[in-house]
């Protein structure tokens, strides 16, 4: 039957005047089939169609639609689920993962169609014909795509899967039809750096502007690699001798290129302890999700709000917990902001027990890594947590604790705030504020 699920459907809207329901199945938009949301996308119109829709029992009937001019339709539909990846990477952090965290997080999932909706980065080694040809059709625009070498049997190895489509002829054919990438390489030492990075490179900069970013981002690797390819750490001495290389190279290849096409990974500057590019570097910071430019750009925020940054209404104690690679950029940002609020605010960089030591980045931290790190500390009034801990809407920690749970654990509140500077300023004046006026309302009540 295919089509969409309908989730919801918005109270006075369009939708709902025509009779659809939650639970129903759309079929079809004038009489053309969908197949997920990305079809919803290219045939809906605030314009009068005719939906095909099936009940809950399979029942079919068709619904006329008659939206006002700009009136939302008032639907959402329910996610769609995701092809999944029939490589074996050699570098997959799913293989290193260990028991009790969230179900999602065991699922591999190899699919064009979320690398456009939602920026997931894909091999495209499931990618058949007629998906690449839909690509190019519907302009899905733009793609990311994982493709950490060029050269066909290195890339078979690093994937773990021989007979794959070679990279260059799709990323080739996308190019010839107006598709924009970016890519990106997680670089194994001793695998794909080196001379192999260099062809990769190259080759990725041929295909500029279609092509519109490259990132190299280090290889992430957990204490939980039983029976896994031996794979080497990028340790501080790697990272500093890469720096010197690469960075010459990628300022030169951007100069050229007169775009800042080629990308190192904020982790390579924290483990080498090597000064940033200036935030201009970055561009539109098209790698961000990649952990590239988020340094520099919190930098940058950071003496903004410094800046403006006002003494609270009333003292305040609080800690703030970040991962370990982060810990000298926070710290430097929450002395400056204790100094100018007048907050006694404390810096905890926590030791992740859950993948192990060697990983330090802050979205991996779990909920007990920080009950086992602050149970026995003095923490003030709350703790906050940056929201890159959570999982995006649905507010729970990697192994599914809530920050209610942590805040019981340590007898304190646990508040989580946007991993900015600018809304961790914001959160403490609001916090300080509605602790001032719920003690006025109680000094109030107890007045005769």
């Amino acid at each position: 039957m295919a089509g969409l699920v309908i989730e919801s459907v918005a109270p006075g809207s369009a939708a709902q005047r025509a009779g659809l329901m939650p639970g129903e199945r759309l079929l079809a938009i004038d009489g053309q089939r969908l197949r997920d949301l990305i079809d919803y996308s290219w045939l809906v119109s605030h314009e009068e169609a005719e939906l095909t829709v099936a009940d809950q029992g399979g029942l079919q009937r068709l619904v006329w639609l008659e939206p006002e001019p700009g009136e939302p339709l008032g639907l959402t539909f329910a996610a769609p689920e995701p092809k999944r990846c029939g490589n074996n990477c050699v570098f997959c952090f799913v293989h290193q993962l260990p028991k009790g965290l969230r179900r999602p997080l065991y699922v591999k999932d190899e699919d064009y169609r979320l690398s456009f909706l939602q920026g997931t980065y894909v091999t495209l080694t499931n990618l058949k014909e007629s998906e690449l040809r839909r690509i190019i059709q519907q302009r899905l625009s733009p793609l990311y795509i994982s493709v950490h070498a060029t050269e066909p049997a290195l890339r078979e190895r690093l994937l773990g899967r021989s007979g794959i489509p070679p990279i260059l002829e799709q990323l080739t054919r996308l190019a010839a039809g107006r598709i924009q990438m970016h890519t990106q390489v997680v670089l194994c030492p001793g695998l794909n750096d080196a001379d192999a990075l260099e062809q990769t490179v190259s080759d990725l900069a041929a295909l500029y502007p279609a092509v519109q970013s490259l990132a190299v981002v280090p290889v992430g690797l957990t204490s939980h690699r039983q029976r896994l390819p031996q794979l080497m750490a990028v340790d501080s001495a790697y990272a500093a001798a890469f720096l010197t290389a690469w960075l010459p190279r990628m300022r030169a290849l951007n100069k050229r290129l007169r775009t800042p096409f080629l990308q190192l990974a904020d982790e390579f500057f924290l483990k080498a302890g090597h000064p940033f590019p200036p935030l201009t570097e970055y561009g539109d910071l098209p790698q961000w999700e990649n952990g590239v430019g988020m340094v520099p750009w919190f930098q940058h925020q950071a003496t903004a709000v410094i800046k403006r940054a006002k003494p609270l209404h009333r003292p305040l104690r609080a800690t703030v917990v970040t991962g370990r690679s982060a810990a000298g950029f926070v710290n430097d940002f929450i002395e400056s902001l204790a100094a100018a609020t007048g907050a006694d605010l404390t810096v905890h960089a926590i030791p992740n027990l859950l993948f192990g030591e060697s990983v330090t980045v802050t979205g991996l931290i779990s909920g007990k890594d920080i009950i086992a790190a602050l149970k026995d500390q003095e923490l003030g009034e709350l703790v906050l947590v940056p929201g890159v801990m959570l999982k995006e809407g649905e507010g729970c920690f990697l192994d599914n604790l809530t920050p209610a749970d942590v805040g019981q654990a340590l007898g304190r509140p646990v508040i989580s705030f946007d991993a900015t500077p600018a809304d961790l300023y914001t959160t403490l004046r609001r916090y300080a504020a509605r602790r001032i006026t719920a003690t006025n309302q109680t000094t109030r009540r107890r007045k005769p």
